[in-house]
């Protein structure tokens, strides 16, 4: 009884308890938006949204790709996800590896993509960013750091019916499955990233 009371304990201080935010932290969270149900059926994860966190003169910031790249205060951004509900994951070696010289280079990449408008057609090119993606090339700029398998379009179901839907409206018939992508989904299974905080 007293060993469940503990863990019981646990568990409502990590999932209940005040996050604290690091710059660097990786932060996930079930999109409302009109595309997100077929990416969750895409790539099988419940997680359709994802940016880097930052800390700036006390506040803490979500650096994100949605319609445009741009930093929303932390609460607006929890407060646009599916029940309030997110998971933040931090580096393994975040300690040894996040230092401020880091961050400050990983602000700087960051802000180079700022403004750019949202890329609905998933491509690899930096002339418009999608979510993940921003977040997957500042870590790799800044870092050298691969967080997640980069895969292809066409290794995700494509065969589910609002998946086919959603492809048609984006794309017609020019959809190229070869195309290199990094989701949500592959940043969030990650080894290189253990979880922090979820609420």
């Amino acid at each position: 009884m007293f060993n469940f009371m503990l863990i019981f304990i646990g568990l409502f201080f990590f999932q209940g308890g005040p996050y604290q935010p690091q710059n660097g932290d990786i932060i996930f969270q079930t999109s409302l938006s009109a595309q997100s149900e077929a990416i969750q059926r895409a790539t099988g994860s419940k997680y359709s949204h994802m940016g880097i966190v930052y800390v700036l003169d006390g506040e803490p910031f979500v650096f994100e790709a949605v319609s445009r790249v741009r930093s929303t205060p932390l609460k607006e951004w929890i407060k646009r996800g599916k029940g309030g509900h997110y998971v933040v994951k931090r580096l393994n070696d975040a300690e040894a590896t996040l230092t401020r010289e880091v961050t400050r280079s990983m602000l700087e990449i960051g802000r180079g993509f700022e403004g750019k408008h949202y890329d609905l057609k998933f491509q690899w090119s930096d002339d418009q960013m999608y979510c993940s993606e921003l977040v997957w090339k500042i870590f790799k700029r800044a870092l050298n750091v691969e967080i997640g398998h980069l895969e292809t379009v066409g290794d995700f179901d494509l065969s589910d019916s609002v998946v086919r839907k959603k492809v048609s409206e984006r794309f017609g018939k020019a959809l190229r499955i070869d195309e290199p992508v990094i989701s949500p989904a592959a940043m969030f299974a990650s080894r290189q990233l253990k979880t922090v905080f979820e609420q």
